[in-house]
């Protein structure tokens, strides 16, 4: 895709949380708390002066254990390595609604800049901290009509500062947050939703879907990664 991945693809302007850490060739890195240009311009600099070469583009069908190591073999070719680092994340694959009209262009599943939505009804899905963030963003541009809707009662995943922006627009009117609903249709001028049992229609121009993304597991095991579930376990 482009690079710096999914911080590339974060709106315009979002305040990214990292840690100070000390980067190999690089030196001690001291962001706390870093807007997202900021952070890429930084990582443009460390690619230039490290000398770093990226295939964009190019993606990873297997990768077959080889002595002394392995062969990577991609879209474009094979490639002969000594070690493999996977660092692969999951918003390359967005998890779908999959419901009728999921198709239709005004669909998409990340937030670029929140102004290109003024004027509009907008729905976003997700109870994380990308779906409020979306949310909040919209909502403070003018003549945006908001709906925030998550399938659960509370926003538990989500960070508390991102909890508190998004009440603070609902008790000022610009966001609409529906809990225990579910989208069931999709439609171009409107979205159909189920809220507490009961179907609902509400008028709509673009939809954000903001619901995580499907693990790699299946590629992960392919290539010879043992992968362990584990539920109720903090």
């Amino acid at each position: 895709d482009s690079f710096g991945g999914t911080v590339a693809h974060f709106p315009r302007g979002k305040l990214v949380m990292t840690a100070p850490a000390n980067l190999p060739l690089i030196g001690k890195v001291k962001f706390s708390e870093v807007s997202k240009e900021r952070l890429l311009e930084f990582w443009q600099r460390a690619a230039q002066r490290t000398g770093l070469h990226i295939n964009y583009g190019e993606r990873v069908e297997s990768v077959t254990r080889i002595a002394p190591g392995f062969e990577v073999t991609t879209t474009r070719g094979r490639y002969s390595t000594r070690s493999v680092l996977l660092a692969i994340g999951r918003r390359g694959t967005p998890r779908r609604l999959e419901v009728p009209g999921e198709e239709l262009p005004k669909v998409v599943y990340r937030l670029i800049d929140p102004q290109q939505y003024r004027g509009q009804h907008v729905l976003v899905v997700g109870g994380g901290d990308s779906a409020l963030e979306a949310a909040a963003g919209i909502a403070a541009e003018d003549g945006t009509t908001v709906t925030l809707s998550h399938r659960s009662e509370g926003f538990s995943r989500a960070k508390l500062k991102n909890r508190e922006r998004v009440e603070a627009a609902r008790k000022s009117g610009r966001l609409t947050i529906l809990m225990q609903s579910d989208v069931k249709t999709i439609g171009p001028r409107h979205v159909e939703l189920a809220c507490a049992g009961q179907r609902m229609q509400i008028e709509n121009d673009a939809v954000i879907v903001c619901a995580g993304g499907i693990l790699p597991t299946p590629f992960l095991k392919s290539i010879g990664i043992e992968v362990e579930t584990k539920y109720g376990i903090a």
